[in-house]
Formats: structure tokens, sequence, C-alpha cells
């Protein structure tokens, strides 16, 4: 009965995750990403897009993210990948079961989320330097609003039966993105929310957030 909700966001199910994971506290930036690709696809994008080392990187498909973590493992020594969508959830549900980790929305939107509201008036439509909004209870920002971050997921219909480490189908057509952005209503922005797109597509208002592993 969330406000909202989608049909594509039922069965609720249980899902147990079995391992422990680091998520980054923010979305990857522009200055992240051109110091490991050297390019800048946010260039290439239509009028809503800003430039700023701080602002997340956006215009990029989801085998753009392969190609950047490929690139990412060979000068690190840390293992880097997109997370779960049930993962993704996990994580920015910290530990709550309301719509939103700060609650049912209201007042406390404007001080955890970009989104149409008040992306508009703070100049033109973009999204906005990573980390400008409160965090959720687990110190990540940008889980709600700003971009859209892809997850390693195909889309594919929730199972209604209990789940350890989901993986999502093996295969399909469109590649998970969750979080809501800044130019999405409030409700796109919720934990449960689900959207998605061809993996070869690039938008304005889609990002990426990654796991590291040890």
């Amino acid at each position: 009965d969330e406000e909202g909700r989608n049909d594509d966001e039922a069965p609720r199910y249980e899902v147990r995750v079995s391992q422990g994971f680091y998520l980054g506290q923010c979305e990857i930036t522009q200055r992240q990403w051109e110091a490991v690709t050297g390019n800048q696809p946010w260039r290439d994008a239509a009028d809503e897009v800003a430039e700023g080392p701080d602002r997340p990187v956006v215009h990029i498909s989801w085998h753009d993210v392969q190609d950047f973590i490929r690139q990412l493992n060979a000068a690190d020594q840390s293992l880097y990948r997109l997370p779960t969508e049930a993962e993704w959830e996990y994580a920015a549900r910290a530990g709550t079961q309301t719509p939103w980790s700060f609650g049912h929305g209201g007042a406390e939107l404007d001080l955890h989320a970009w989104w149409t509201a008040n992306a508009t008036p703070a100049g033109r439509p973009a999204a906005q330097a990573v980390g400008l909004k409160a965090p959720n209870p687990w110190g990540l920002y940008d889980m709600h609003g700003n971009v859209w971050e892809w997850v390693s997921d195909w889309l594919g219909d929730y199972p209604g039966t209990p789940q350890t480490d989901p993986q999502g189908p093996v295969e399909g057509t469109g590649r998970v993105f969750r979080g809501g952005s800044f130019k999405d209503v409030a409700s796109f922005s919720r934990s449960a929310q689900r959207c998605w797109n061809a993996p070869d597509l690039r938008l304005d208002n889609v990002g990426v957030r990654l796991v590291r592993e040890e």
C-alpha cells in the first residue's frame, strides 16, 4: 500500500545478503571518471548536464560502466563491480522499512534528495555535486535522487520465495537502475522504486556507484 508503488515492486519477498560489501559513499564523479578513462562523456549529452568535478558522471551506458570497471581494476589492487539490485536496496534502506530511509517523505525529502521540485530552482535542471544532502543512516549520500544508478541485474520479475544473494535473470533486454534523479517526481526516489533501459543507452540523469571488494 506504499504510495507510488508499481507492479514491478511485487511480490515482497525476503532477501538475505550473506556477504558484507563496501558500497561507495557517493556516486562516481566526473573527476573520478576522467581520471580513470581520460574521457568526458557528459560533454556529448543534452542541455540538462552541468560540468563540475564533484558532480556525478552521467551520459554513461551500462556497457560504458563495464569498461570503466575493467580499467579501474587493472590499475588498483582492489576489485570493483556494480552492486546487485538486492545489495543496492539493502544499502539504500539502511535497516529501515519506510519508503525512504529517512521516513515517509514530506519536509524531510528536501533535506536528503535532489528531485524535480528542488533541483531546478538551484539553476538549470542538472545533477548536483555529490554529498550536499544529508546521508542515509549508514552514511551513504544521494541514495535517493540526484541521479539514477546502474546496478548489475537484468530486469526481471521478483520471485515469490526467500532468496539468498539474488543476481537477477541470466539474460534480458533491460538493465536496472535505481534511486531516482533530479528530474523525477518524489516517489521515483523511494528505496523500492525500479527503473531500467537498454544497456547501451546513455541518459543525462543516470550515473553509477560501485562496490569495492577486498
